[in-house]
């Protein structure tokens, strides 16, 4: 497969909006690492946000339409496709940041609510949390980045997307191939039987105040399969996203900072297989240079017009 070596910067024009705060709350075994790269002068940031379009010091700059249509023939040509989203998926669907300020982590120390060690000593403080989780969850719709990518399935291009999100709105969007590297909130198991809920069902109870929820069969405590803090990510999930990795010749990595491990090493297992790979995220950070193409814009705005 022919692939072009420059990296492409586009960035498009767009009200900044705070990533979801569901990586945070299902990452588990996570790696943070800090961008150390030079901050920009006040020069160029003006020089920036005048033209917003920039390129990496070997490429020329390309318009927005251009780098669109690139990624959209790329998209054309591929075979075997593959989507890595995060977070920024969801964030036109309505659901906000728990880091932003008078987000949810500044009512509920995470340590304390969001560990699975916690969750074992008094589960009732992760249920208090998950009543504003569940909240949100459930009034959350699929955007147009979703119905992108189910439009891919249905034209069965789409090998699969591997989501860090727990929200199921790629399921709700149509799709069926969705592999998840963190669990899905709006699944829960007993503790005790191990009986499984899927659905609504249980976060709509706990909503309406029954913290923690208890099995119907046994009364045992329940527990949402969004993995914790120090839980085990599913390593059925883990060697599926691996082969989807192996076989796709374009992964689409969309509403993610590449920066929760071992998500992050995704892209990278693909490009060594020769995929190409095109990054769509609200923060243009391409994190090592794993992307062919960078697009910074809205998920929301972009995915429609490449697909």
């Amino acid at each position: 497969m022919h692939r072009s070596k420059p990296i492409i910067y586009i960035g498009c024009k767009t009200t900044a909006r705070a990533a979801s705060p569901l990586v945070t709350l299902a990452a588990s075994r996570v790696l943070t690492k800090k961008n150390f790269s030079k901050s920009p002068s006040k020069s160029e940031e003006s020089e920036k946000t005048e033209s917003n379009i920039w390129a990496d010091t070997n490429t020329k700059a390309m318009s927005l339409d251009e780098a669109i249509s690139k990624a959209r023939k790329w998209v054309e040509e591929a075979e075997n496709i593959s989507a890595l989203t995060g977070a920024g998926i969801s964030v036109d669907s309505g659901i906000p940041d728990f880091r932003s300020e008078g987000g949810l982590w500044e009512k509920y120390n995470p340590n304390e609510y969001a560990t699975y060690d916690s969750f074992m000593r008094d589960p009732s403080k992760f249920w208090e949390m998950g009543q504003e989780l569940a909240e949100v969850i459930l009034d959350a719709h699929p955007n147009e980045a979703h119905r992108a990518l189910a439009k891919l399935e249905e034209r069965s291009k789409l090998l699969g997307i591997i989501t860090q999100n727990i929200d199921n709105l790629h399921q709700q969007a149509g799709n069926q191939k969705v592999v998840e590297l963190h669990g899905n909130y709006l699944r829960a198991y007993c503790l005790e039987c191990g009986k499984k809920y899927v659905g609504e069902k249980i976060q709509r109870r706990v909503v309406e105040g029954e913290i923690p929820p208890k099995c119907d069969e046994c009364d045992g405590i329940l527990k949402s399969e969004a993995i914790l803090f120090g839980e085990p990510l599913p390593q059925d999930a883990m060697s599926e996203a691996i082969g989807i990795c192996r076989k796709t010749d374009l992964m689409l990595v969309i509403g993610t900072s590449l920066q929760v491990y071992p998500a992050a090493y995704l892209p990278h297992l693909a490009k060594k297989s020769d995929a190409r790979i095109i990054l769509v995220n609200l923060n243009g950070n391409n994190r090592k240079g794993v992307a062919d193409i960078l697009l910074e814009g809205r998920a929301a705005d972009i995915m429609p017009r490449i697909v």
